[in-house]
């Protein structure tokens, strides 16, 4: 009798490893704010100069996708791979739906604009590849997205959308 319970417990843990054990998939993070999708290669030639320049054309979209809740960006941080990284110091609250335009470059924020500039003129984003983090407050992932020019960007345009 013992016998057939173990063996029906190993026959078990297999058939649970076996389902486990399939292909790798990305992960998919709890929260109401995700990245919708990234201008990594801004139009033009590339130039982070503050004035006349186009790194305020690179940009980051963050969307909050919940249904009831607003979302307060403070304390939430974008970084790229190499660690360059962007923290949103201030208030700036999405609605339900809502969306901010993360900009490279100089400006004034706006939240009726829904924009809000890093205040740095280099480029964040590479234009053949990178990984993009949005981090909650306390460090959790919020959302991870890496791409290449080549597997992600078909149209060659320098825009990958995420999530719709």
């Amino acid at each position: 009798m013992r016998m057939r319970h173990a063996l029906a417990a190993v026959a078990a843990a297999v058939s649970v490893a076996a389902v486990t054990a399939g292909p790798a998939q990305a992960a998919e993070y709890t929260s109401a704010l995700k990245v919708k999708g990234v201008q990594y290669d801004a139009p033009g030639t590339d130039s982070n100069r503050c004035s006349g320049g186009n790194t305020k054309n690179e940009y980051l979209t963050i969307k909050n996708y919940s249904r009831t809740a607003k979302v307060n960006l403070k304390g939430y941080v974008v970084k790229d791979a190499a660690g360059n990284r962007y923290t949103f110091t201030a208030n700036h609250t999405l609605e339900p739906g809502d969306y901010v335009k993360l900009r490279g470059g100089k400006g004034t924020n706006s939240d009726a604009g829904n924009v809000v500039y890093r205040q740095n003129c280099n480029f964040i984003w590479n234009n053949d590849k990178d990984t993009i983090y949005l981090l909650k407050p306390g460090g959790a992932k919020a959302d991870v997205h890496s791409y290449t020019k080549r597997a992600n960007d078909a149209d060659g345009n320098g825009y990958i959308n995420y999530h719709g």
